[in-house]
């Protein structure tokens, strides 16, 4: 039951349909119960399910009827998951698979032209494997041929083995970072990525592919999220981007990891208040979308749009941040969390507890959606909310969850200050005057390790912005944004 509902949360609604539609194909019998499972467990159902469905304690049918059912969704995830996989591999797949059947019956001038397109495919997907196999079959029927070069073909088959072997190296030292990363969690990633390409002879230039490279800047900016460091691996990220310059126009294959790249070096940017050169590349990003496929678009539109109302927000221009929040139809969680804090941040607390309410799923299903540090900010922004609207009983019930979900994990990882600034809005929740109090002041300033406005994380600011306006009594966006400048 755990793991279905495991599974099932992953999925859209759409999906969810679909799935639905699929168990009724697959049903042979009217009385399989299958659907009138899935739709009890989707609506929230999770107790005594098996009497609803068998009218007794029947729990051997009740499991025989789970296993079904799990296997039946994974079947169908991975059904799915194969039919939306690009069909590119599949293509080429299917090419030298009719080119080996061309041979073998003889058709050798259709033989070579199929397998020849085949091998422009692979390449233009980077699809090492596939290229092995191809120029296997070049070299295997090459004295059909006399067009073909055989020593030609086996200098591309040794190529393609070296860029295959780089690929795999790249493929090794990228788990390896991430093994690093899991054991010495406030280790700086560039330390751990330097010392990897040195133990797997790597090296950061041009002869990094386009994919290598956004996966790296990938896992840095992850990790800078995780530590809320974008500071100290700023040099690493204009690194790897000069890199990315200096390989020249990116062909249009690549164009999503180009994208991707821009996006990553505009988010460092925003988290270093770096906001001028956050739009910077922002514009480069749009500029490109202008002419890429709508699922570039799609994409990238939503991302692009909260980055644009953040620099925004923390350039003084809060109204044109809603504006742009509030633009499109689609109003999804990330743009949901923004809402929240922009109101917060305007001390319009109703409106920001409205739309708070409207996030009513549990924590669990939020951080598998979201991740982690989503779900932090969810319940840090709750608390606040519910001391500025009196709501002083939920208050304490809130502090007890979060040091009951938090605390442990929040001191793994070395973030002491998160649970510092929680004690202190837990001793304003309990006396609201000491905040003026000098020795609250006191508290505050040695409580905390300052570390400089380029090297503080700009949401740490954020929430410290908050208490600065209880303790000086003053607008708390016009103390956010002193902060920031």
């Amino acid at each position: 039951m755990k793991t279905i509902k495991a599974i099932w949360a992953t999925l859209s609604d759409k999906d969810k349909k679909d799935f639905l539609f699929f168990l009724a194909k697959r049903n042979r019998r009217g009385d399989t119960r299958n659907i009138d499972f899935v739709k009890l467990m989707d609506s929230g159902r999770t107790k005594n399910i098996h009497e609803v469905l068998y009218g007794k304690d029947s729990s051997g049918a009740f499991n025989a009827l789970c296993k079904r059912v799990q296997d039946t969704l994974i079947e169908f995830v991975a059904s799915k998951s194969f039919a939306e996989e690009s069909s590119d591999e599949l293509e080429v797949l299917k090419l030298l698979l009719a080119s080996r059947i061309f041979f073998e019956q003889k058709l050798s001038k259709i033989a070579f032209k199929t397998l020849e397109k085949a091998e422009a495919r692979a390449k233009n997907i980077d699809n090492y494997a596939l290229l092995d196999e191809i120029y296997h079959t070049k070299i295997q029927y090459c004295f059909l041929n006399p067009k073909w070069n055989l020593n030609t073909i086996i200098g591309d088959y040794e190529n393609n083995r070296t860029l295959s072997q780089q690929d795999f190296h790249l493929t090794m030292a990228y788990a390896r970072i991430k093994s690093e990363l899991q054991k010495n969690p406030k280790k700086p990633v560039n330390e751990i990525v330097i010392q990897t390409f040195v133990e797997f002879d790597l090296k950061i230039n041009e002869d990094l592919t386009y994919k290598s490279l956004n996966q790296l800047m990938e896992l840095t900016a992850t990790t800078a999220k995780l530590q809320n460091d974008f500071y100290s691996v700023s040099p690493f990220m204009i690194e790897m981007y000069e890199v990315l310059k200096k390989k020249g126009e990116v062909p249009q294959k690549h164009v999503y990891y180009h994208l991707n790249m821009l996006y990553l070096m505009s988010v460092t940017k925003f988290r270093n208040k770096n906001f001028e050169l956050s739009d910077d590349f922002i514009v480069k990003i749009e500029t490109i979308l202008s002419n890429s496929p709508k699922t570039f678009v799609r994409g990238f539109n939503e991302k692009v749009a909260i980055l644009k109302a953040l620099n925004q927000i923390y350039t003084g221009n809060i109204s044109h941040g809603f504006e742009i929040l509030n633009n499109g139809v689609e109003t999804s969680l990330n743009k949901k969390l923004l809402l929240l804090m922009c109101l917060f941040q305007q001390c319009e607390f109703a409106t920001a507890y409205d739309v708070f309410k409207t996030l009513n799923r549990t924590d669990n299903w939020y951080e598998k959606k979201m991740g982690w540090l989503w779900v932090l900010k969810k319940n840090i922004i709750e608390v606040l909310l519910l001391i500025e609207l009196d709501k002083f009983d939920m208050v304490l019930i809130r502090l007890q969850r979060f040091s009951r979900n938090f605390n442990k994990r929040l001191r793994q990882i070395g973030e002491d200050r998160v649970l510092i600034f929680m004690n202190l809005v837990s001793d304003y929740h309990d006396n609201p005057k000491i905040v003026t109090s000098e020795d609250f002041k006191d508290r505050v300033e040695n409580s905390f390790e300052w570390i400089g406005r380029e090297q503080e994380d700009i949401f740490v600011m954020s929430f410290y912005a908050w208490l600065k306006s209880k303790m000086e009594n003053r607008d708390l966006y016009e103390i956010t944004l002193e902060l920031m400048n």
